[in-house]
């Protein structure tokens, strides 16, 4: 969602702070901005890309060795220059990520003190609450801790102040924030893809932390007062990583590192004769040993990668499973059970549901706790026992692709070792999982190669309005998964069935205008999927089907069969959702939309 860069260095931070908006233009924004020190404190907003804002710095000529830049996603106030970030009051500009809760009260209090608001967002009360310390309270950095204590909600905020052009605050709560150290000065942002153009060595702070960058140095304390001292931390990111190379876009690309991202993710397991619970932490013995039963808490694609994995936990590991909503979980009234393994599946490590779902689900008593994440820094990593980071590399693209198979494969792993731990896999059947798990990187790379034929479908789809998709058992979830990819980019309205619930409702939305999008592999239920699909066609609907090599479907009038190169078992839903994905880009690229920012949408989404 909302990104922030700040900087303070022996050189103009205008170039640092927009190259780093630039980089965290995949998490989502409606509009950006950027303020800095120079003489006085200069303010540049616009609506729009960071394109806009950069013209307009290179038009005013606008520099200056201290700075603060946002790219703002809109949660108070809809998007316009008024309610871009900076935020200024007096002499201060603040920048913030998060929600603050009670900023309708602290409006109220602040406004009866004589402060005109120009806003109609939750930031401003930030900038006009410190400023007020500040009238009692001569050091910004103890007036920004002062101010955050009457903050209620999550935030990430930087703050700067006229008077004061050599150091900037910041403060985190609930909201991703790092700091960056280099030869030159010091940085803060709320991703390290934002630094890594100025240094690798990065410092994360903690929820409750207050920091203070400088030229020359760095302070960091709680709220409190009390200073802490937080590792110095070289991050694994390559800046190449997050560059767009040769592909269009980054969903592209990220679709085509798939066969890479899977053999890292599985690398550990390569040359192992064995799957051993110390791929999931030191401790994983005695907490996945001891599970009773398995709750699987995250939202949109990471759900479905949860759903998959219920049908894996039970079918194999003999382990009763169920699957939330992060969002919804903890509003409701349930049964805790201290014997539970709580696995919290995200891509970034900062979902604010699923975080605010792993704390509600510790406050009942169930520590027995996995993160299954791609960002080993993150927040979902440090506050959960036990851990298993995928490798699949910074996913820029709003819709999820790259993450997903490795969640997926990182899920069939913790299968594989739950049902050792409980006695369900013997020596045979561990040897023949392990030979198939190191051929999925070869057989997603197969099923890239069938992007030809996809891409012939979608001139097929562009002038379509709404499409159907089908499955059955561990596939439904990759048809929830092709729906939301093709709803995401392509702005087709689709929906996901399992494929036997057709004729109690589905069915009646069938017409020759309404695609129907099968996910089909060669298991035991295709001859009960096919009894579904003739249904389909007895309405007149078009159907598109994803089979396998081996399946006995072939083309006919109103039927369109892909082969996918082989069956692949268990494992045949990670293989099934990569022509999905190509399928909706494709779609997506023919109507025309902007495939990496999609409308309304951001990669991270960390408020409520």
């Amino acid at each position: 969602m909302c990104g922030i860069v700040a900087a303070v260095a022996d050189r103009n931070v205008v170039p640092v702070l927009l190259e780093g908006l630039r980089k965290l233009e995949y998490r989502g924004y409606d509009s950006a901005g950027l303020a800095v020190l120079n003489g006085g404190l200069h303010r540049l907003r616009s609506v729009g890309r960071v394109a806009e804002l950069a013209a307009q710095a290179e038009e005013k000529k606008t520099s200056g060795e201290a700075g603060i830049a946002h790219t703002r996603w809109a949660t108070h106030g809809a998007p316009s220059e008024r309610n871009a970030h900076p935020h200024i009051s007096g002499g201060l500009a603040v920048v913030h990520n998060g929600i603050i809760e009670n900023h309708e009260a602290l409006r109220q209090q602040l406004q009866a003190d004589g402060y005109l608001f120009t806003s109609d967002t939750d930031t401003e009360v930030i900038a006009h609450l410190v400023e007020k310390k500040l009238r009692t309270i001569t050091d910004l950095f103890d007036a920004v801790r002062a101010a955050i204590t009457d903050l209620q909600g999550a935030y990430a905020l930087a703050v700067m102040r006229e008077s004061d052009p050599t150091r900037i605050v910041v403060a985190r709560e609930g909201s991703p924030l790092l700091l960056g150290i280099a030869e030159d000065g010091h940085y803060a942002a709320s991703d390290a893809s934002a630094l890594l153009q100025v240094t690798r060595n990065m410092v994360y702070l903690e929820n409750g932390d207050c920091a203070e960058i400088s030229r020359s140095g760095l302070r960091i304390s709680r709220v409190d007062g009390t200073l802490v001292e937080r590792p110095v931390i070289e991050s694994q990111l390559s800046a190449d990583a997050v560059e767009l190379g040769t592909y269009s876009h980054y969903m592209q690309k990220e679709i085509f590192e798939q066969p890479d991202a899977l053999a890292n993710t599985l690398e550990m397991v390569g040359a192992a004769r064995s799957v051993q619970p110390g791929l999931f932490g030191a401790d994983a013995a005695e907490v996945l040993g001891g599970a009773r039963q398995v709750l699987i808490l995250a939202c949109g694609t990471s759900w479905h990668a949860g759903l998959v994995a219920r049908y894996w936990l039970e079918a194999i590991a003999g382990i009763p499973c169920s699957v939330e909503i992060a969002s919804e979980y903890r509003y409701r009234q349930s049964v805790p059970d201290a014997d539970t393994l709580v696995v919290t599946i995200s891509q970034s490590g900062e979902t604010a549901d699923t975080l605010a779902a792993l704390q509600h689900a510790k406050s009942l008593g169930m520590l027995r706790t996995l993160a299954i994440c791609n960002v080993p820094e993150s927040s979902l990593v440090r506050e959960t026992a036990l851990r298993f980071i995928t490798r699949a590399g910074p996913e820029i693209g709003v819709a999820s692709t790259k993450a997903f198979t490795t969640q997926l494969a990182a899920l069939y792993l913790l299968t594989l070792v739950i049902a050792k731990l409980r006695g369900k896999l013997d020596a045979e059947t561990e040897t023949r999982e392990l030979i198939a798990l190191r051929h999925v990187p070869a057989a997603v790379q197969r099923v890239l190669d069938l992007e030809p034929e996809i891409k012939a479908w979608a001139q097929l789809f562009s002038a379509k309005h709404h499409a159907l998709f089908l499955g059955r058992g561990r596939h439904y979830p990759i048809a929830l998964e092709g729906a939301l990819k093709l709803k995401e980019i392509s702005y087709i309205h689709a929906e996901a069935y399992p494929a036997g619930e057709l004729k109690h409702g589905p069915l009646a939305l069938v017409d020759k205008e309404m695609p129907v999008i099968a996910v089909a592999p060669n298991d035991t239920l295709l001859e009960k999927l096919k009894s579904n699909l003739q249904e389909v066609r007895a309405r007149g609907g078009e159907l598109f089907v994803f089979a396998d090599a081996d399946s006995e479907m072939s083309d006919s009038e109103g039927v369109h069969v892909l082969r996918l190169p082989e069956h692949y078992g268990a494992l045949s839903a990670l293989l099934h959702v990569v022509p999905l994905q190509l399928l909706s880009y494709h779609v997506a690229l023919v109507k025309g939309t902007d495939v990496d920012k999609p409308r309304n949408l951001a990669k991270s989404v960390t408020v409520e």
